[in-house]
């Protein structure tokens, strides 16, 4: 819910704005930061890339193109990777 405020919101300009207007780039300027971390922190966190990466490996193990040593040691890594994404996900609740 909050992200929908977020983006309905936009770049609005009010009196300060009229007043000050010098601080017009400025005010873009924070609204394209806070754009930029969105999509950053939606790419980090998106859980289907981490799942697409599973089956990869899976499909490679058992056409024996990897070993099972590589294949445990990457799977281990990816579960790590998709348990913090889950974690992260749950705290900002």
């Amino acid at each position: 819910m909050e992200d929908r405020k977020e983006r309905d919101q936009g770049l609005q300009f009010g009196l300060l704005d009229i007043l000050f207007p010098f601080l017009i780039p400025v005010k873009g300027m924070i609204w394209v930061g806070s754009k930029l971390k969105g999509m950053a922190e939606e790419e980090i966190t998106d859980e289907s890339k981490i799942q697409e990466q599973l089956l990869d490996l899976q499909m490679r193990f058992e056409m024996d193109e990897i070993t099972e040593e590589e294949y445990d040691r990457r799977e281990e890594q990816l579960m790590e990777e998709l348990e913090a994404v889950r974690k992260y996900k749950e705290e900002r609740r």
